[in-house]
């Protein structure tokens, strides 16, 4: 289900329908990203929503090619694969929320992660599904580096939750970002149309994401990460709040909050965490 959306309004905010025309493709998908973000609480107005929320506007336009979006590169002031937390392309970045001195992983999920209704639409709509606890928690969990890094998000991820997570659980997030370029009727997922927005109509996912793929595919947790895709929602219900506290439990069981904090307990992930607590930090 698409989220009410007054389209009138949007055109008018971005300057009328002929500035809307001269817009490009992505220009236009990155503002109705933000505004369906902020019009589900993903972020503060003017940053960077995230990049899974689809549109009428959009399906009325035709998808761009590879070489078409790599043609607009230059014309942007940022890289796409940028973090959340370190860009807003409307304006100035806000002042962050100063986290506990022992982080745990609720804090930064509501004071730092940028994709949480996303994330918490999806692991909802996995435990409706009956998924197990592994699997609901790599949902709740799956996209919410991005508020670090786009990029690979499901190898960063991974690594990030690694040392807190179940084995699968990391397995399942490594290994969606790979799995969603290919599509297994069987299970339930569909090559998405939003990603022939994003990536490009002729986009081909290069050797490593098909390679990482193939490998899933004969893992014997292939039905992990292929369930992260398909409780993955392309399209967000506003109409809907999820809240966290039906995933606490979850989190309890199977998630290793330090009892230094995160990012103060010396694990090979640790700076990832002590990035996202201070992204100001220079150098």
């Amino acid at each position: 289900m698409l989220p009410s959306f007054d389209r009138r309004a949007f055109i008018n905010s971005l300057g009328g329908a002929a500035a809307v025309a001269a817009m490009t493709h992505e220009a236009r998908a990155d503002a109705l990203e933000d505004a369906m973000g902020q019009k589900l609480g993903l972020g503060k107005p003017g940053e960077t929503a995230d990049m899974h929320a689809e549109s009428d506007s959009m399906k009325n336009v035709a998808p761009p090619t590879v070489a078409e979006i790599e043609a607009q590169i230059t014309t942007r002031p940022y890289r796409r694969g940028t973090g959340g937390n370190f860009i807003n392309t409307k304006g100035n970045v806000t002042r962050l929320t100063p986290l506990p001195a022992k982080p745990t992983l609720t804090d930064f999920y509501i004071h730092r992660f940028n994709t949480n209704q996303h994330c918490l639409q999806s692991a909802n709509k996995a435990m409706q599904s009956g998924a197990d606890e592994e699997v609901i928690l790599a949902c709740f969990l799956h996209d919410t580096v991005q508020a670090l890094v786009k990029t690979d998000h499901g190898w960063w991820g991974a690594q990030m939750y690694a040392p807190y997570v179940p084995e699968r659980t990391a397995f399942a997030i490594r290994y969606h970002q790979a799995l969603r370029f290919y599509p297994d009727e069987k299970a339930g997922y569909i090559y998405p149309d939003l990603y022939r927005h994003t990536f490009g109509v002729d986009y081909v996912p290069p050797p490593h994401i098909e390679a990482a793929y193939k490998y899933a595919r004969n893992h014997k947790w292939y039905d992990a990460p292929r369930a992260v895709t398909v409780n993955d929602l392309y399209a967000f219900d506003s109409s809907k709040k999820i809240k966290m506290d039906p995933f606490m439990d979850i989190v309890g069981r199977h998630f290793k909050n330090p009892p230094e904090g995160l990012g103060n307990d010396n694990s090979p992930s640790a700076h990832f965490w002590r990035t996202l607590n201070f992204p100001d930090t220079p150098l």
